[in-house]
């Protein structure tokens, strides 16, 4: 049987797994979580930026399908620009590049809290929120994004204004909203794991529904990359429906918790 601690293993503890640390080497074990994670994404970034020209030609792609001569019409206003632009696109692609390895340097950090039949959901649910996250980054890309750009060029059209956009704006902009539809889809990850830990139940969830979507709504107004109602539509109307899924899967994970409460642990 494969077993995850032979994969997070710590530097204390492996011989008495059910010894309690002291406060001081939680605090070592998250020092040198973060200090991998943010080695990790070095590495991501400097391995984004050796295809830093396809990266750059990726993110103008929907520009360039709705207006070719937006693309060569983006304005550049300091000479830092381009450099600073490329150093962004590397560093969100690093970490879409390393998001899985960032997620098990967390699993890392909280296995050693959990029950051994609790372990071995760690990595399906890695899985899964690499899975989800893509989605979401995917969705946002090929569905949302250029709808998004089509209405803001239309808009402007219609008062009799020349789109004349600039070029670190829009790449912010594509940048920051791509990152937020991945983490947004990350809520039923979230909701199932609150579920599968007891803090929340499903008939919860039904019960709360209508302060819940509230809470939604505002979670999408803040993580949205700009105040406009379009992006802040596009983005909570797909979180709304994420949490309806939330309820249905927290179900399931109650059903199935409920038959495997009395399996033995292998």
């Amino acid at each position: 049987m494969f077993k995850l601690e032979k994969i997070f293993k710590f530097r204390e503890g492996e011989n008495n797994p059910d010894a309690v640390k002291p406060f001081l080497d939680h605090l070592e074990d998250l020092r040198w979580m973060l200090v991998k994670m943010a080695m990790t994404l070095g590495i991501g970034m400097v391995v984004a930026f050796c295809f830093h020209t396809p990266l750059i030609e990726l993110v103008q792609r929907p520009l360039n399908r709705l207006n070719p001569h937006l693309v060569t019409n983006l304005q550049v206003l300091s000479p830092t620009d381009p450099m600073i632009i490329v150093f962004e696109v590397t560093f969100y692609a690093g970490i879409v590049i390393t998001f899985p390895v960032l997620l098990l340097y967390i699993a890392q950090f909280v296995l050693p809290a959990l029950t051994p039949r609790e372990r071995k959901i760690v990595v399906p649910v890695i899985v899964a929120s690499f899975f989800l996250f893509m989605v979401g980054v995917l969705f946002c890309y090929f569905c949302v994004l250029p709808q998004t750009l089509k209405f803001f060029f239309g808009f402007a059209e219609s008062l009799a204004w020349a789109p004349t956009w600039q070029v670190r704006e829009y790449f912010g902009f594509v940048t920051q909203i791509t990152l937020a539809f991945g983490l947004a889809f990350e809520l039923p990850i979230v909701v199932v794991m609150l579920v599968y830990f007891r803090v929340l139940t499903s008939a919860f969830l039904r019960r709360t529904r209508p302060f819940a979507i509230v809470i939604v709504l505002c979670l999408a107004a803040l993580i949205a990359p700009t105040p406009d109602p379009v992006t802040f539509l596009c983005l909570g109307v797909p979180m709304c429906l994420l949490y309806e899924l939330c309820i249905w899967l927290g179900w399931f994970v109650e059903r199935a918790r409920l038959k495997n409460e009395d399996a033995p642990i292998s």
